[in-house]
């Protein structure tokens, strides 16, 4: 069985390596910002698949490691905004301070969205232009913002599981998602694991933030590195406030199963991806 956590650990740290190469230069406040938000550390999923996709359909890591780079950007520039007083008002992000906190508010809106521009500067390194598209579809209102809108326009009103189901494919699954495929573009992936690909990262999308729903309610702020029990109080939609905790945690173990179907032609090529939905539904940050 797979050390998940350890062989994570180790690709989280091969590509903070790899992320120093795309950091932005400059010694201006929003410079500053971008570089603090970005080397802030987190579990680095949404890269570490790109590159696994990549090796698993037999390309060169390094020809993926642009777009590595551009996801993980702009999901850090999601999280700026995000933490921001007019969205969720958090105050902690990854065991620090949230960018606002620590370079105000002015500033860190403009970091999220140099990040964002960066985002595909860097991804064009790549010379692969399907996978800016698929970038910018994931990134906008067909994907996360689209998401983002779902959320905040539902608070305090209730959702059925279908509308939470889209939430959740956008908001949180649609970088996911896109983190998979464009591995599976830089490496010129055939058809049959491209679809895999796809059915992995749609049900993995759902699983990630339904642990996080989880953990929301079962977790600390010490252990997550971000605020806990936020949700409850602001009215937000969350698999827990739909289904109860005993249920949701019946469904990411559903979920987890999915994913693992999906990919298991290809688990002795990539033990990690394999693995890797067990040890969402098992963890505990």
């Amino acid at each position: 069985m797979t050390d998940v956590q350890g062989v994570l650990k180790e690709q989280a740290e091969r590509f903070e390596e790899m992320l120093r190469g795309f950091l932005p230069g400059g010694d201006g406040v929003v410079a500053q910002a971008m570089r603090y938000s970005l080397a802030g550390g987190g579990k680095r999923i949404r890269p570490i698949l790109a590159l696994e996709f990549c090796k698993l359909n037999g390309g060169d890591p390094a020809k993926a490691a642009p777009l590595a780079a551009a996801i993980e950007m702009i999901h850090c520039y999601s999280l700026i905004h995000d933490d921001l007083p007019c969205m969720d008002n958090d105050d902690l992000r990854r065991g620090r301070l949230s960018c606002h906190r620590m370079f105000g508010e002015q500033s860190a809106l403009l970091a999220g969205d140099a990040l964002l521009a960066e985002a595909f500067t860097v991804a064009a390194q790549a010379d692969c232009m399907p996978a800016i598209v698929v970038l910018a579809r994931a990134a906008g209102e067909q994907g996360m913002i689209g998401g983002q809108w779902i959320d905040l326009s539902h608070e305090n009103k209730r959702m059925n599981r279908a509308q939470l189901e889209e939430m959740n494919q956008k908001k949180t699954g649609a970088l996911i998602s896109a983190a998979c495929e464009l591995g599976c573009l830089a490496a010129g992936a055939a058809p049959e694991k491209l679809q895999a690909a796809r059915r992995y990262a749609d049900a993995l999308g759902l699983l990630f933030q339904l642990t996080d729903d989880i953990l929301d309610v079962t977790s600390s702020p010490e252990v997550l590195g971000k605020s806990a029990g936020k949700d409850e109080a602001a009215g937000k939609n969350t698999w827990v406030s739909l289904l109860g905790l005993d249920r949701a945690r019946a469904a990411a173990k559903e979920l987890a199963a999915l994913a693992r179907h999906a990919i298991a032609p290809f688990a002795e090529e990539d033990e990690l991806l394999f693995c890797l939905p067990q040890w969402l539904v098992e963890r505990e940050y």
